[in-house]
This record gives structure tokens, C-alpha cells and sequence, in this order.
């Protein structure tokens, strides 16, 4: 298994299948809206790289379309290079790391991330409509609940 950034969709194409509509159509670095925190024109994309910085602070930031599947959709690395097409399947097994933080560490990040996870489920049950950055940061809670499950189970 391996991962071939080749493979990565072309940026503008990727970007605009997911509905972003640029406003300029020249130079390298393009504004669209930001569906990270729902502000309008405030997403800056490099067309060449893929590239995305949010101007208005929210954090939003990476270095191409991986990159920002990963944090749209929730998804840690391997499964969003598997939905992009830039993850192969050669029949190798992966080989075997390390893993990436001690299990102590482990936990205690379990219990912030859980913890954040079960605030923002009390506050949807009262009612409370979460707002575009609380929900990126929940499923970036749980993409990382979901990674520490994938290396220590």
C-alpha cells in the first residue's frame, strides 16, 4: 500500500466539484468562500498546489486538495488518499510503525477529545445549533478518537 500524490485530483477541478466558486479567474492564489466556519470570501486557494488559507482566522489551512479532504470530510490520511484515488493497493503489507504517541498520552487525549465530543452532544440535545467551526472542530475530535482506536487497537 502506498500513497501516489500524483494521483491527487487537479486543485481548480477538485475545488469546484465541491461547489466553491472562485471570484478571480487569474493569478496562482484564488478567494472562494470558507465552508470551514461559513464565512464568504475569506478562503484563499493556490491553484497550482492546492494550497488553502482562511484570511478570516479560523484556522483553516493546509498544504493541497489531501490536505483540506482530510479536514472537510473528517477523514485521517489514508482513507482520504483512498476516496481521492491517490492510495494504491499493491498487495504489500504496510510496514509496521511505531506507535505514534505512549499510551498514557493516548488516553489523555481520549479523554479531551471525548469529553469535547460529549459537550457539543449535550448542547445539540438542548437545542443549541452548532456552529460551522464548532462542528469542523467535533470531527476533527473524532478523526482523532478514530486514529488513536485504528493504532492501539
Amino acid at each position: 500500500m502506498s500513497f501516489d500524490r500524483t494521483r491527487l485530483p487537479e486543485p481548480v477541478s477538485y475545488y469546484e466539484g465541491l461547489g466553491l466558486a472562485f471570484k478571480e479567474r487569474r493569478g496562482k492564489w484564488r478567494t472562494t468562500a470558507c465552508n470551514f466556519h461559513g464565512g464568504t470570501d475569506s478562503l484563499r486557494i493556490n491553484t497550482d498546489s492546492g494550497a488553502f488559507v482562511c484570511m478570516a482566522g479560523c484556522g483553516a489551512r493546509g498544504g493541497d486538495v489531501l490536505a483540506y479532504h482530510m479536514a472537510h470530510a473528517g477523514l485521517d490520511f489514508t482513507a482520504a488518499a483512498k476516496e481521492l484515488g491517490a492510495w494504491i493497493e499493491d498487495g504489500k503489507t504496510a510496514p509496521a510503525r511505531p506507535t505514534p504517541l505512549p499510551a498514557r498520552d493516548a488516553l489523555a487525549v481520549l479523554a479531551v477529545e471525548a469529553n469535547l465530543v460529549a459537550v457539543a452532544a449535550a448542547n445539540v440535545a438542548h437545542g443549541v445549533a452548532l456552529s460551522q467551526l464548532d462542528l469542523s472542530r467535533v470531527l476533527q475530535a473524532a478523526g482523532r478518537i478514530q486514529k488513536i482506536v485504528e493504532v492501539f487497537a
